[in-house]
């Protein structure tokens, strides 16, 4: 399978898109007023502890406090004295206890505790947290306060892995725990006891720092979106990484020198006229990625509908009528559609519930082979998932683990005319996409003077501040950009005009 990841970097946002036999899979983005929390240490202070739902809250400094299940809770986690636990000794009566692990949690209100974000806040949940710290590097995970050691599950070679094992149990150091990544395949000692000595370094900056906070805040900041999928994603299975910014270029050159020089040949800048997620059909695929109805090639179609509880996917026939037998047709509808739902689940990164109703198989034989090809389909997906059988009503029901907000919802916002009840697409997008146009426009036409005429938010979000969009898309591009409203019920219609036709047009 050919791997490829695509990196286009703009005013308003990064995009980062996975491709899988020119096929979009994955697609990441990060704006600068919203970046990645996840893999983020806080120093954080214990509010309240409810024992009915077997979690505490957590002051970490932010608007909303962090969810702390009593799961998440490690035997050993880090407080920042003594005094701390003895204090907990002594008010032993109000502790919790963590039936699933069978013992007592020391965890008590007004404590002090160092604690990483595991999900982003989603909608009106708070960021989940644990208090089992971990600190990914590019070839191990270094894991305080433990003592176990892994090997990535993705490693299928038993000799490497037992390989693998045996360094790891060579170099861990007392009080800590190592799980060797998957890009670690061939490192030698080292390699790896270079990038475990630059962790235990890392740790020992971020213990200095949370004792010598005295207010609840953040204390380690995990790498930005680029340089996170950069150490996780780009190993030896990625054919080619492009990227259409210089200055990012130099970034992620600089990082594989000292890390992974022999991946260098396979970084590529990006230098063609024409908008790189265009160059490759990227736009088209998140335009459909962010629409209800998918078509299927059999003539079928699958509708996504979001919901406050659950995603639900209803999978229909429509024009699909290549076999007369409806058992049979409707069998190849759904497994089309099994492999259409496992990349848009990816794609869309849509977790929680989800419930699919397929169209509906009288055999139980057809029915185990829809749920199996969407399991085979599943597999290439890096997010937990887990899957029913399809029941009698030809539902499927799948769980994925939530990390962050859906596309959906990372690319839109509530619309303010609907009061939520439907969605507009976020102003970044909306500049991204004029950003393209003028882009386009530029090396079709050769002019360098265009008047744009927006809806009026749009306007006042281009031209806003001394330092507006508008300028930096005039020093950017080497334009000048006149910026006029326009009389619009849609926020994203807008109008790029050469100058000079604006003025014939006008006179």
């Amino acid at each position: 399978m050919k791997k490829e990841i695509m990196i286009n970097a703009s005013s308003s946002e990064t995009r980062i898109a996975l491709m899988e036999d020119n096929s979009l899979v994955e697609l990441h983005v990060e704006r600068p007023e919203n970046e990645r929390m996840v893999g983020d240490i806080y120093k954080g202070l214990v509010e309240n502890v409810v024992t009915a739902i077997q979690a505490a809250f957590v002051d970490l400094g932010l608007e909303q406090n962090g969810f702390l299940s009593f799961q998440d809770i490690s035997k050993e986690f880090v407080v920042f004295s003594e005094n701390e636990k003895k204090e907990n000794n002594r008010r032993a009566p109000q502790r919790s206890k963590n039936r699933g692990r069978g013992r007592s949690v020391p965890i008590i209100s007004g404590q002090e505790i160092l604690v990483q974000v595991t999900k982003e806040p989603i909608g009106t949940k708070g960021t989940r947290l644990t208090s089992s710290i971990s600190l990914p590097g590019r070839f191990i995970v270094l894991v305080p306060n433990d003592n176990a050691i892994g090997v990535s599950k993705k490693i299928d070679d038993p000799k490497e892995r037992r390989r693998l094992r045996m360094l790891a149990k060579s170099l861990k150091p007392d009080g800590f725990g190592l799980i060797i990544r998957t890009v670690a395949v061939g490192k030698d000692v080292q390699a790896i006891r270079s990038d475990l000595d630059n962790m235990l370094k890392h740790w020992s900056k971020i213990k200095d720092k949370a004792k010598k906070a005295k207010e609840p805040g953040l204390i380690h900041k995990d790498l930005g979106l680029t340089s996170s999928v950069i150490r996780d994603l780009f190993g030896p299975e990625i054919d080619l990484l492009v990227v259409d910014s210089r200055k990012l270029y130099n970034h992620v050159n600089k990082y594989l020198k000292d890390v992974a020089p022999s991946m260098l040949e396979r970084l590529t800048l990006y230098k063609k006229k024409t908008p790189i997620f265009d160059e490759y059909g990227i736009e088209e695929e998140i335009r459909k990625s962010l629409s209800r109805k998918i078509w299927l090639k059999s003539g079928g179609h699958c509708i996504f509908d979001p919901t406050e509880a659950m995603v639900v996917v209803d999978v229909n026939s429509g024009r699909s009528v290549r076999e007369r037998d409806h058992e049979k047709n409707a069998l190849k509808t759904d497994m089309e559609a099994a492999r259409i739902i496992a990349r848009q689940l990816r794609l869309r990164d849509i977790g929680g519930i989800i419930v699919i109703d397929f169209i509906d198989l009288a055999e139980d034989a057809n029915r185990r082979k829809v749920v199996q090809e969407l399991k085979k389909e599943l597999k290439k997906d890096r997010t937990a998932f887990d899957v029913l059988p399809m029941n009698d009503f030809g539902l499927v029901s799948i769980t994925r683990s939530r990390v962050r907000p859906s596309l959906l919802y990372r690319y839109s916002e509530p619309c303010p005319r609907c009061r939520g009840l439907g969605r507009v697409p976020a102003k970044p997008t909306i500049v991204t996409q004029i950003e393209r146009a003028i882009q386009t426009a530029k090396s079709e036409t050769g002019n360098r003077r265009f008047v744009l005429k927006a809806h009026p938010d749009i306007v006042e979000y281009l031209t806003e501040g001394i330092r507006s969009r508008s300028r930096h898309l005039m020093m950017k591009f080497y334009i000048t950009l006149k910026v006029i409203p326009m009389d619009s019920d849609q926020d994203d219609t807008f109008k790029l005009i050469p100058l000079n036709e604006y003025k014939n047009n006008k006179n």
